[in-house]
């Protein structure tokens, strides 16, 4: 997962929007592990879960935002995070458990869907182009 990371990250432009969903422990984070290391904002083992902060930026300035919607339950605590203003930022933004509040974020987007089982992970990945602003 972290060298598939690594090999996104080469594809993304400098801001990108990604949506990464799948279930507890399909390997999220550490897809997101092999982002940051590919975009040279951090290294895997400085990259965790921003389950229980909700945001977790790499890189100074920040070049990628990691942030897991997973323990929201209302569309308020959704806006008090004020992700507008990070969507705006020049930076890889990715989004866990995007699909809680697909009404509220925004539509263009790239998305990377996770599913794991017997030992075995199936990884596609779909684009809205409109998401991605060249470099």
């Amino acid at each position: 997962m972290i060298a598939l990371g690594e090999l996104l990250a080469a594809l993304l432009p400098s801001r990108a929007l990604v949506f990464l969903q799948g279930d507890l422990g399909a390997g999220k984070t550490t897809l997101v592990k092999g982002i940051a290391k590919g975009l040279h904002a951090a290294m895997p083992e400085e990259v965790s879960s921003p389950t229980f902060t909700l945001i977790h930026e790499y890189g100074d300035p920040a070049r990628v935002y990691h942030i897991d919607l997973y323990r929201l339950d209302s569309p308020r605590q959704l806006e008090a995070l004020g992700l507008d203003e990070i969507f705006e930022r020049e930076a890889v933004v990715v989004v866990e458990w995007p699909e809680k509040f697909a009404r509220w974020l925004p539509r263009a987007h790239l998305t990377v869907k996770i599913s794991a089982s017997a030992g075995a992970r199936a990884i596609t990945v779909e684009s809205a182009r409109e998401s991605l602003t060249p470099h």
